[in-house]
């Protein structure tokens, strides 16, 4: 079945990770996304994050340090809906593709842009990178064992942040010209992205005037929650839900005739000392046994896996969070939208086009007639890949 936005056009101006990730959530909900790379390709081609963040989209190779190609790409944004790029603020004003010129042309355009701190302000021209916004957004700080330092999240988080927001962005817009008829500039960062993503945490310190500290495995707020060693690995547990109940269930209950534990305070001061009682107890059994039996006692629980573990685990395979995709002749999994749609769901209809794989077809779509795209690939303002484009 069609997604909920077939028949939406989006020019795809972005690189790296944060505006591909807005870009490739737009195509799996059914827009036609085309790509636009420079003549040398895209982003990291022939690997995993290609093949997740570049399915679906068509692909026009468009050199912008020539004005026919800059020209070409304003005739694409003509016909489109919405326009995504994730350049330094300065460099669209430049190139003369700034949102005051393309919406210019086109008043329904939605024109998205994403940076590293945003459109305007101190930090406009600085190169944004995920690991500097996790540091500049605090969580750095909030992550890892007490005083050990800075640690730095396993993931992109702020571009995949950044780029969701994004997203969001775009479809409250689309769904606001239905009303209006206008299109609208839509922009967020990596900064803005990586403080609103700190949540609770910067409400901490915005309301209750309390800088959060590190807090290792433990929840920052609530005790007992948080990673227990077991005899086989590590589990996660919210004991704090049902305190007694937990306690029953490993077999520590007289740990609450202890002084140290008697109440909430004394066990938040002698959090170490609690942790570690309750994890001896917890280290007679397997990860799998105290998950059945935690969660049978209406207690949150569950294992901490590796990567591996996590697609053979039987909930996730049901879930069927990965599908398979056509990589230049090779069989990828990536990753599927993880929201369901009853009646216009998600799709992953192709894989990776090559870099200007579409180029001579969206050119014509955009008026061009065949002497002029040949003229167009002749001056290298364009550039038609050899190898043909995947099935759609």
């Amino acid at each position: 079945m069609p997604g909920p936005l077939h028949g939406i056009r989006v020019v795809d101006l972005t690189r790296a990770r944060a505006g591909p990730t807005c870009t490739r959530q737009l195509s799996d909900f059914g827009a036609d996304v085309v790509h636009v790379v420079p003549p040398g390709g895209g982003d990291f081609l022939g690997n995993s994050d290609a093949a997740n963040l570049h399915r679906n989209k068509r692909s026009i190779a468009l050199d912008l340090h020539h004005p026919d190609a800059v020209e070409a790409l304003s005739r694409l944004t003509d016909r489109a809906d919405v326009f995504v790029e994730n350049m330094r603020p300065s460099v669209k004003h430049r190139l003369g593709i700034g949102p005051d010129v393309l919406m210019g042309r086109n008043p329904r355009l939605v024109y998205a842009s994403l940076s590293g701190f945003g459109q305007s302000g101190p930090y406009t021209e600085r190169p944004g990178l995920d690991q500097v916004a996790q540091g500049m957004g605090g969580l750095m700080s909030v992550t890892g064992p007490p005083g050990s330092g800075p640690w730095r999240v396993g993931i992109a988080i702020s571009d995949t942040a950044a780029g969701t927001f994004l997203t969001q962005g775009v479809l409250a817009a689309l769904f606001a010209r239905e009303r209006t008829g206008r299109g609208q500039w839509v922009s967020t960062s990596l900064l803005e992205a990586m403080v609103n993503f700190m949540d609770f945490q910067a409400c901490r310190w915005l309301t209750d005037a309390v800088v959060p500290a590190q807090e290792g495995n433990d929840h920052p707020t609530i005790f007992p929650m948080g990673a227990y060693r077991c005899a086989d690995g590590w589990i996660n547990v919210a004991g704090a839900m049902a305190l007694e109940r937990f306690l029953d269930v490993i077999g520590a209950r007289e740990l609450l005739d202890d002084p140290r534990f008697a109440d909430a305070e004394a066990r938040r001061a002698n959090r170490v000392a609690f942790n570690d009682a309750c994890e001896a107890r917890l280290l007679t059994r397997t990860a799998e046994h105290w998950t059945e039996a935690l969660n049978a006692a209406s207690i949150a629980a569950g294992p901490v896996y590796a990567l591996d573990e996590v697609f053979a685990d039987p909930q996730v395979q049901h879930l069927g969070l990965d599908q398979v995709v056509d990589d230049g002749g090779r069989p990828v999994h990536v990753l599927r939208h993880p929201v369901t749609l009853t009646e216009t769901p998600a799709s992953i209809r192709s894989g990776v086009a090559p870099g200007g794989a579409h180029t001579r077809a969206v050119l014509a779509e955009a008026g061009y007639d065949e002497a002029a795209i040949d003229a167009l690939l002749a001056s290298g303002a364009a550039r038609q890949a050899k190898s043909s484009a995947p099935s759609r």
